[in-house]
This record gives C-alpha cells, structure tokens and sequence, in this order.
C-alpha cells in the first residue's frame, strides 16, 4: 500500500492543522482542482469503456457497479439516479456494495475484506456472459471488488477498472483500465477526497455518455425524466415546449394523451404521429429519440395540430 501515491503525505498540505477555515478551504479546493485534469488524461480510456458499455446494452446486456466503502456508496448513488433521469429500468444498471444496503449508511467493518463475496454478491444479482461490470477502488487492492472482476471475467462480461493507481491489481485485470493519477491526498489516505471525487467524475462521464448515445437525450434535453412530481412535471413541459417548439397548450395536449411519457409526447408533436405510431417508432427504435424523429415512417398526419 505504502508504493501507491494515494497512500503517500501530500507535502502540499503539510500544516493544515494550523491553518484558518479559509487557509483550510484553500488548501483543499487546489487540491480539487487537480482531480478534472487528471480525468481529463484519462478521456480516451473513458471513451472505450463507453463504447463498450453501448455495445453490450444494445445487446440486452446490463451493468453493474461494484464497490466498497466511498467507491460503493458512489456506485449506489450513480445507479440509483439512471432510472429517473434517463427512463432506465431498475435493472439495467444496478450498483453492489459491499455489505449490502447497511453500508450505504454507515461503515460495515471487515466487508470488503473478502473476495469470496464479491463474487457470490456479483453472481447472486444474477450477472452473466454480455454484462458489463465497473470496479471502483481508489487503491485498486480491495479485495472485495478484486473477487467480483475475477468472476466477471471469468463469465464473459466486460469488465472496467477505476482506480487512483495505474499499476494497482485492479488496473492489471479489468479489459479497460481508467486511472486518474489524483496523487496523494490532502488528508493522507482519506480517499474519499480527491479519488473519490475522480470517481463521482468518472462515473458520471460513464453512464451520462452511454445513456446519450443510447438516444435517451436529445439534443441535451433530459427527455426521459422521470415525470414522478409537481417540480419535474414543470421541467417535464418545459423542455417538451423548447424541444418541439409547441405551443403550451399543445404540448400539455401531448403529455395528457401520451399519459405523460415525454418521449412519446415529442415525437407525436415533432413528427405528426398519432400516439400509436408514435410509441411504435420509439419501440423500433430501442427508445432512441433521435432516431425515432428521423426516421421517414414516423412522419404521419398530425392529429393534435388539426384539432388545434
């Protein structure tokens, strides 16, 4: 452990204890600042993690988070935010900590310590040959997310690494290996600092992209929101309004007989299908928006514009 530089006292923030909150502050968001650059380097390996994600979804495929402690607790929050942001089921990018739900909310000591159970918990959600499988470990060491990319290779699935240390266990083995080199952290060893914020950074590049490609934007509308509340049905109109072009009375119109389902709603007022087609052409087009405005068959009479 002591070889990796997440490990290793930052001699930029030696003194901390002695500084004011603003002195403190200061140290702390340079420090910061250093995270995006080090993600930065790392875009291309995202890019290919990406691709292959889009590939395996596109093939019925699912993926899976799996971590410990910070990393585990980042991985829940990514998952669980893809079902009302991008109209994803609740199956298709689910999230493993280890410990289970209990150590969302507070340390489950020993947890990650076993590499046994972070196969059988990978194996008990079901994963199989085509899934994808992201392990995050600031170290890169942890043996619980080590046993889960074991299995997962062993099964078939694309497995990708994201870690703070480049030559770590966790790097070596995953298909795909990213690894922004955040150096060593302000408080020494507490990796829920700068690679956990690489992580939060990583996996929101992860799923946002993939999602996009995936056609669950359009343009950079959130058409898939999840219209559960008074907040995001407001949001919900607005962006069908300024997606469409509609006035608001019709593009309300469109979200009643759509039953609210925004994509349904934006190609029935931008194509002129009626709601029928319009949920076929989306269906044909695995949800993909952009391809379901585009394509020549979509374009029927409008019925909402002749009742106008």
């Amino acid at each position: 452990m002591k070889a990796f530089t997440t490990e290793q006292r930052n001699p930029r923030t030696r003194g901390l204890d002695r500084k004011s909150a603003l002195g403190i502050l200061r140290v702390l968001n340079a420090e910061d600042a250093r995270v995006a650059l080090a993600v930065r380097r790392e875009l291309p390996k995202i890019a290919r993690a990406v691709d292959a994600i889009v590939k395996s979804f596109r093939r019925g495929g699912r993926l899976f988070y799996v971590g410990a402690g910070t990393s585990g607790r980042l991985a829940v929050l990514d998952a669980a935010e893809c079902p009302p942001t991008f109209g994803t089921s609740q199956k298709m990018v689910q999230a493993i900590i280890a410990g289970g739900s209990r150590a969302v909310r507070g340390a489950v000591e020993g947890a990650e310590d076993s590499a046994k159970n972070g196969a059988r918990d990978l194996a008990k959600a079901g994963m199989k040959r085509g899934d994808a499988v992201i392990g995050l470990a600031a170290s890169g060491t942890t043996p619980y997310v080590i046993g889960a990319m074991h299995f997962a290779r062993k099964q078939g699935a694309l497995t990708v690494g994201v870690t703070s240390n480049p030559t770590s266990p966790l790097a070596r083995l995953a298909n795909i290996s990213i690894a922004p080199e955040t150096g060593p952290e302000a408080i020494s060893g507490s990796t829920r600092l700068k690679a956990g914020t690489a992580q939060k950074m990583v996996l929101n590049l992860l799923s946002t992209a993939s999602m996009v490609r995936l056609g669950r934007v359009y343009e950079n509308w959130m058409v898939y929101v999840a219209l559960t509340n008074q907040k995001l049905r407001q949001r919900g109109a607005r962006i069908l309004q300024e997606a469409s072009g509609a006035s608001v009375s019709l593009a309300e119109r469109a979200l009643r007989q759509s039953q609210h389902d925004l994509p349904v709603a934006l190609v029935m007022l931008k194509t002129g299908a009626n709601l029928r087609h319009a949920r076929r052409r989306l269906q044909q087009s695995g949800g993909n928006v952009r391809q379901a405005l585009e394509s020549p068959a979509a374009k029927h009479p409008n019925a909402l514009r002749k009742r106008k």
